[in-house]
Order: C-alpha cells, then structure tokens, then sequence
C-alpha cells in the first residue's frame, strides 16, 4: 500500500514562489510507486486549496477552497464533499517557506491534528526561524555569531547610522528577524541606505538585526536526522552580486556554488560537527540547512533554515547528492524520519 503523503505548499509570505518551485522539485522527486501524493496549495492571501485532480503545484488558485469546505465529522477534520480524511493522510511535507510555514505556526496546526510532518517541532521551527532567539541561545552554548543589534519597529527612537556604525564598524547588514530567502536584508554602507534599509527590513518583520559585515566566505552544511543527526559535505556559495540577496539566489543564473567547499580537513570536521550542535540546540529533528561565515580558520553561524529551499538549484538537495543520498533517496528518509518521530510522541503520556 502506497504511503499518502500531504504536500503542503505556497504560503502568505514572501517567500510564496519559492515554496511553488521547491514543492516541484519535491514532487518530481518522489518515487511514485512508493507514494500517493496529495497537493494542498495556500494562497498569498492564506485561502488553503485542495488540488483534486492535479498533481503538480502551480501558481493558480486551483482546486477546492479547503477550509471553507471542511468540517468535524465525529473528531475528524473532513472534507465536506467526498468526506476525504485529513487525518487519512499518513504524513505531510510542508515546504511553506517564511513565516506562517516555517514558524512553527503550521507545524503547531499539524499537531493539533496529530499527523506526521517533515522537518523540525514547534520549537525547533519557532526558534530557528527568529534570527535573534536563535542568536541568542547559541551565544549561551558557546558558538560565534556575528556582533548584532536588535531594533524594535515600535521603538520610539532608532539609533542613527552613526551610533550603529560606531558599535558594529561598517558596512553592516540589515535583515528582517523573521524571514528567509535573503527578503528584506540589505548591505549598508551610508546614512541613506541605513534609512532605506530600516523601511525595506519593517515591511516584514516587526524585530529587525543588524550584523556586522564579516569580510568571509559563505559556507552551507545541510543537517539530517532525529536523535542522531548526520551531517553533509560542506558547499560554498560564489555569489557574483555584491551579496547572495534573493535575486543572487533565484534569479541570477551567474552565482555558482563549490561542492564539497574547498576547506582543510581537520576544518571541515569542525564545522560539521558544529552544524550538528546547532541543529542540537535549537531542537530541531528531520531537516535543516545551516549556513557560516568563514574568515581565515575562524567561522561563524549566519543561520539556521528548517525549511531550506528545495528547488533545482537549492543548496539542501545537492549537498546530500554529492554525499551519496540522491533527491529520491532523500525524500525516502525525511518521510521515515517524520515518521518516525510521530510513533516517538504517540508513546508519550499526556494525561494522568
């Protein structure tokens, strides 16, 4: 009996292409002779579609509008019009990329429905996503980060490019705390794209950073597992903008990227097994991508993604390639780690 597998994809945020192109390549990944796969698409303005009849994501709002046609049918989440089950469904991949999918929101939504899923919990997902939590709790563990400061959208008074130039030097990096992709970060290098960079940064998030610039090469180490994570070869990404902003990344064929990234070994070792203490310490389980700064012999964390993109060009899939698990394979194992993970839980008690 084939394994019926929920793909959930698209999302309110930024990130909404992304997420269509990510959830093809997931598709035609998937071995069918293994998995009936089912497509739920939500739409920019968050309306959950369920794609009956199609099997491939698209960018139209096709298929039935889900939730205004669902019901609770003796404790169960229904379709009002053949009385599908949610809950028939034995596993969910979300590939919602940003906020609202990456957030722990919709992780926290497919528990309430105790239905397996791919990629990290609640916290892990929460956690991770919140560039300044995150940051936080790895400075307590012992792991560099860039220097930083954390501005408040309600804040009554913004410190002025000169006070963060002074604390931080220059250029500095200003990013959104609750984004992916590259969305919203900017490069600073004056006072009028400090205040451009304040604007663009605010569009999404209430909390922004802003980092100090490490002059270093961009390192990604994709992470996999429950209990006992593993770790992939290292890649390095050769952006040729002045950064690896969200054009570099998904428009900008000419950035290229170095598989495994040309690093000392004794380095390597190191850097991988700090990938795998951070995905540790954040609580995450199944999936995530975890990407440094390296200058000279010293490196530090950029960020940890818990959905990493999945599209044909994204770092996640080729790095466990090039490690000897291909795209089929993958999907294979983040499905039994999901699982997994779920049976894990169910053995719990939660009640006296």
């Amino acid at each position: 009996m084939k394994t019926k597998v929920g793909i959930i994809y698209g999302g309110k945020s930024a990130e909404h292409d992304v997420s269509i192109k990510s959830a093809t390549n997931i598709v035609n990944a998937m071995d069918r002779s293994k998995y009936d796969i089912q497509l739920i698409k939500i739409s920019k303005t968050g309306v959950w579609y369920w794609q009956t009849g199609y099997d491939v994501p698209t960018s139209d709002d096709k298929g039935e509008n889900f939730l205004s046609n669902v019901s609770l049918d003796g404790g169960e989440l229904v379709k009002i019009g053949n009385k599908m089950e949610i809950k028939a469904l034995d596993v969910i991949f979300p590939i919602v990329h940003g906020t609202y999918g990456e957030d722990g929101s919709l992780q926290g939504f497919l528990e309430m429905l105790d239905l397996p899923y791919v990629g990290p919990g609640i916290l892990g997902s929460a956690v991770g996503m919140d560039k300044d939590l995150s940051k936080r709790l790895l400075i307590e563990a012992g792991i560099k980060v860039a220097n930083s400061m954390t501005l408040y959208k309600w804040s009554a008074v913004q410190p002025t490019y000169e006070e963060v130039t002074a604390k931080l030097g220059t250029p500095v990096f200003m990013k959104p705390c609750n984004a992916g992709s590259s969305v919203g970060v900017s490069k600073i290098r004056n006072a009028e794209e400090y205040a451009a960079g304040l604007e663009e940064a605010f569009r999404f998030d209430t909390k922004i950073l802003i980092e100090e610039f490490i002059d270093g090469r961009e390192i990604e180490c994709a992470v996999l597992g429950n209990e006992f994570p593993k770790a992939s070869v290292l890649g390095e990404i050769l952006p040729t903008q002045d950064f690896y902003s969200y054009d570099a990344k998904y428009n900008d064929s000419s950035s290229k990227t170095q598989m495994p990234a040309d690093i000392p070994a004794y380095l390597t070792d190191e850097i991988r097994e700090s990938a795998v203490r951070i995905f540790q310490i954040l609580g995450c389980e199944g999936m995530a991508r975890v990407d440094f700064f390296l200058r000279g012999e010293e490196y530090f964390l950029n960020e940890i993604n818990t959905i990493p993109g999945f599209t044909n060009i994204s770092m996640y899939p080729q790095l466990w390639a090039y490690s000897g698990i291909p795209q089929t394979q993958l999907m294979d194992e983040l499905i039994n780690l999901a699982i997994s993970r779920a049976k894990r839980k169910a053995a719990l008690q939660f009640s006296m």
